[in-house]
C-alpha cells in the first residue's frame, strides 16, 4: 500500500471525490490500480460495495504471464509528421514496466484485455519476430528505411532477458547493415553493446534512454518495474562510453509532477554523456486517461485536480487533443513556457547535435539477408503435401 498523506497534507480544493465504492489502492510493482474495461469488450461490469469487507489478497502482487505469439507482420509503418520514423519494430505486447502514462495501453482492449493491470501483467511475445524480419529484409522491393526498434512498448522489458527476441532482432539487423534506432528505459540495452556499438561506427544505429523524472520515489509508482533513475543515468554513460550516440526522451512531461524537473533531468543527462534530448507532454489517449486519473487519486490524491487542470489547460480544455502538430506538445501558453524552457535548457547545455540524427542513419549499406527461412505453408498445401484430400 502506498503512503497515504498525513493529516494537514491535504488541500480541500485540490481534492477530487476517490473513484467508485472504496479507497483506491495501489498494487506493489504495478502502474495502473485497476483493471479498467477496454472500449470494445461486449459485456459491462461494475463493482459495488455489498458490505463485505475486502479480501487482504486483493492487493496483492500478480504474477506476470507471458504467451508465445506467432505474428503475422512484424513491421509497422506509418505516415505521423510529428514523429522523426516511418517504420518500427515491437517484439511484445502489453509492457511488465507498468508505465501508468503509456500510450500503449489502449491496444490492449484489441485482445479483449484491460489496458489496466492485463496491459503490464499479461504480455505476448511475438517469438517468430527475427524469422519475420528476414523474410520482409528479403524481398525483392524492399527499400531500406531506418527502423525503430521499441516503441509502442519496450524491447527491453524484464521478459526479453530469457526470451532474447529484441537480440536475434538487431543480429538480423547487423548482418544486413540497416540501420536502426533504439528506445528504452532499461538498462538492459548495455548487454547489446556488442552489436550496437559496431553499427553506431559505420552510422547504422543511435538510442534514446527515457528519463522522466530523478525522483526514485516518483518513479517506483510512475513506472514500477523499469530501470532506478540513477540507473538509467549509468546507461546513458555506458553507450556514450561504448561510442553509441544516445540522446535523453524527457517525456512524458507531467504537470505538477515531473514538469518542474525539466532542467534537471536534461543537465544529469548531459553530464552523463547524452548529446541530444526531446521530450512529449503527457498524453491521455482512450483508456488511459482514466486509468491515469485513478493513478493520481491513489499516489498524489493532493495535487489530482490541479495536475487535470493543467493538462486540460495544454489540450485546449480537453483531456486529449490527438490532433497533429498537438498531440507532443500541447498547445497554449503553458505548451509555449514548457517548449521555452526545454530549448533553452538544451542550448544552454549544448545538446543540439542529436537533432535529426534518427533520419540521418546510413541505409546505403544495406545488404539482404543470407538466409532466409521459408515463409509458412497454408495448411491447404500441407494437406496436399501428406495426401489428405480437400474438405470441399
Amino acid at each position: 500500500m502506498p503512503e497515504r498523506p498525513q493529516p494537514g497534507q491535504r488541500h480541500p480544493v485540490d481534492e477530487q471525490p476517490m473513484l467508485g465504492p472504496h479507497p483506491l489502492a495501489a498494487r506493489k510493482g504495478r502502474g495502473a490500480v485497476s483493471n479498467l474495461q477496454g472500449r470494445y469488450e461486449l459485456t459491462g461490469r461494475e463493482e459495488f460495495d455489498d458490505g463485505w469487507e475486502r479480501d487482504e489478497d486483493e492487493t496483492a502482487a500478480m504474477k506476470t504471464v507471458v504467451t508465445d505469439e506467432h505474428a503475422k507482420t512484424i513491421l509497422t509503418r506509418n505516415a505521423s509528421p510529428d514523429i522523426p520514423f516511418n517504420v518500427s519494430l515491437n517484439p511484445y505486447r502489453g509492457c511488465e514496466h507498468g508505465c501508468i502514462y503509456c500510450f500503449a495501453r489502449p491496444t490492449h482492449s484489441y485482445l479483449g484485455l484491460s489496458p489496466g493491470l492485463d496491459f503490464e501483467s499479461r504480455l505476448f511475445a511475438k517469438v517468430n519476430a527475427a524469422e519475420l524480419l528476414r523474410r520482409e529484409l528479403a524481398k525483392p522491393g524492399y527499400v531500406p528505411e531506418h527502423i525503430a526498434l521499441g516503441v509502442n512498448t519496450d524491447a527491453y522489458q524484464p521478459c526479453e532477458r530469457e526470451l532474447r527476441l529484441t537480440r536475434q532482432v538487431l543480429e538480423v539487423l547487423s548482418e544486413c547493415r540497416h540501420p536502426v534506432g533504439l528506445i528504452t528505459k532499461s538498462s538492459l540495452i548495455e548487454r547489446d553493446i556488442d552489436l550496437i556499438a559496431p553499427m553506431a561506427e559505420t552510422n547504422q544505429a543511435c538510442a534514446a534512454i527515457t528519463l522522466t523524472t530523478l525522483d526514485p520515489e516518483i518513479a517506483r509508482t510512475l513506472e514500477p518495474r523499469a530501470a532506478a533513475p540513477a540507473r538509467r543515468l549509468r546507461t546513458i554513460r555506458t553507450l556514450a562510453e561504448a561510442g553509441i550516440p544516445v540522446s535523453v526522451s524527457v517525456a512524458p512531461i507531467i504537470p505538477f509532477v515531473t514538469e518542474p524537473e525539466i532542467e534537471r533531468i536534461l543537465e544529469a543527462a548531459r553530464d552523463a554523456g547524452a548529446i541530444g534530448a526531446h521530450y512529449v507532454v503527457l498524453r491521455l489517449p482512450h483508456e488511459v486517461n482514466p486509468l491515469f486519473q485513478e493513478w493520481l487519486q491513489a499516489h498524489f490524491p493532493d495535487r489530482a485536480q490541479r495536475v487535470m487542470n493543467r493538462v486540460r489547460d495544454l489540450r485546449g480544455g480537453k483531456d486529449y487533443d490527438s490532433d497533429f502538430g498537438k498531440r507532443m506538445h500541447g498547445e497554449g501558453v503553458w505548451a509555449d513556457l514548457i517548449r521555452q524552457r526545454f530549448s533553452k535548457a538544451v542550448d544552454r547545455l549544448g545538446m543540439g547535435e542529436f537533432r535529426g540524427r534518427f533520419g540521418r542513419l546510413d541505409g546505403s549499406q544495406f545488404r539482404k539477408p543470407l538466409v532466409v527461412p521459408p515463409a509458412p505453408s497454408s495448411r491447404k498445401q500441407e494437406g496436399k503435401a501428406s495426401g489428405q484430400l480437400d474438405l470441399f
